[in-house]
């Protein structure tokens, strides 16, 4: 392992995912979104505004990918990224965010899956496949640590201009330089098949790669297992913002500084704990099967939902915000898993379709999820939100068990 560590391009990968977490804005969103005026509800309707977006995009853009190269389809998802940011920063009218929010959208959609199988091609180029967890949970960790990072230099960003919309331009700079990283990525991982651009091929090779993946029941039931965990905790995560401001609220005196502080410490530790769990996950598969680590990471997510609702309903914020942190761990460590697992049932030209069905589903669900989240926390209040989705991701373990599907198949 040594020399995957030692390799000029696993270190560049790594890089990758430190520039592109370093979104300044992103522990104040639902605060700033706030501050402008906008209520839960439009809050969500503008997360699934995103989603939707992407969702339109996904399986296209991994065709994309696939067909005619993905060191261009990445650094057309930085342009995209980049406008977002400065939209964001000109203005806080309820329009111009909505603006920001498709191009951002257009970014997730050209970015997700593509980068995760450029590292699966280089692994296979370097017959290092079966290192894969490892790998990966190596670039996440790089990823946790940048936001991480972010979070502390934003608190500095914040006290030297004095407001949150300067965040959004100060995070055009990585954006720069991971544009700049693309550009040197070898040809080799490109994996460009085509020259000129068919429509009735786009739309032949679209059907092709959908009909593949309809016909595993594995793959099915893989990426419903991670869509719909990840596409919950997306719904919700920023909610810790809000909370983390009531608990700022009851203890100190309740100031945007002190708040930005405070947010920008406790996203920071969620980025070095994430980090550390993302490295180091791949030692549990020498106890659990990947099915099994799956299947026990919804499990306790589950269970934090569950104690975010019932300590929200007694006013322990402080539980609460460790119970948020805990969450983000968990989810942290199961994406590694999670990448390994769905390799090992994809043949290398269908990898950046897959995932990006995976993302769709993901951003399908966001779309429900998230407006109804934001409705109920509006009227209810967050125990009420944190109880259904506790009961969702029970009902919906039932039937995405990994598990279950397994040894079915097994016994069979």
């Amino acid at each position: 392992m040594k020399a995957i560590i030692k390799d000029p391009q696993i270190k560049k990968f790594c890089y990758y995912g430190f520039f592109k977490n370093l979104k300044f804005f992103e522990p104040y969103l639902i605060i700033y979104l706030s501050s402008v005026g906008l209520s839960y509800l439009q809050i969500g309707a503008l997360y699934a505004f995103r989603e939707a977006v992407v969702y339109i995009f996904e399986i296209p853009s991994g065709i994309i990918a696939d067909t005619y190269g993905k060191k261009f389809e990445l650094m057309t998802c930085f342009i995209f990224y980049m406008i977002s940011f400065s939209l964001f920063f000109i203005s806080s009218h309820f329009y111009v965010i909505t603006l920001a929010m498709l191009f951002f959208a257009l970014g997730e959609a050209f970015r997700s899956g593509t980068h995760k199988a450029m590292i699966f091609a280089y692994l296979e180029q370097k017959n290092w496949f079966e290192y894969k967890t490892f790998v990966y949970g190596r670039t996440r960790s790089f990823s946790l640590i940048g936001s991480a990072l972010s979070s502390i230099i934003s608190i500095a960003f914040y006290l030297y201009a004095g407001n949150l919309k300067i965040l959004f331009a100060f995070s055009i700079l990585p954006y720069v330089f991971d544009f700049i990283l693309i550009a040197s990525y070898p040809e080799s991982l490109n994996e460009r098949h085509k020259v000129t651009f068919s429509l009735s091929d786009f739309f032949r090779e679209n059907k092709r790669q959908l009909t593949r993946f309809l016909k595993s029941k594995k793959l099915i039931m893989l990426t419903l297992n991670a869509a719909s965990l990840d596409a919950i905790f997306k719904s919700v995560e920023d909610y810790i913002q809000p909370i983390l401001q009531l608990l700022i609220i009851a203890t100190f005196e309740a100031t945007e500084s002190t708040l930005v502080v405070y947010l920008g410490v406790v996203y920071g530790i969620i980025g070095v704990i994430s980090a550390a769990g993302s490295r180091n996950v791949y030692k549990l598969l020498n106890r659990y099967s990947k099915a099994n680590l799956l299947d026990l990471f919804y499990k306790l997510m589950i269970l934090i939902f569950s104690g975010i609702a019932l300590f929200t309903y007694f006013e322990l914020r402080m539980i609460i915000v460790l119970l948020f942190i805990l969450s983000n761990i968990l989810i942290d460590s199961r994406r590694p898993v999670f990448v390994d697992i769905i390799g090992d049932h994809l043949e290398k030209d269908q990898r950046a379709t897959v995932l990006s069905i995976e993302s769709q589903l993901k951003s399908f669900i966001v779309i429900c999820v998230a407006p109804l989240s934001g409705a109920i926390a509006d009227h209810f209040g967050f125990t009420a939100v944190f109880i259904f989705l506790s009961v969702l991701m029970l009902i919906l373990l039932q039937f995405f068990s990994v598990t279950k599907l397994f040894q079915k198949q097994a016994s069979h």
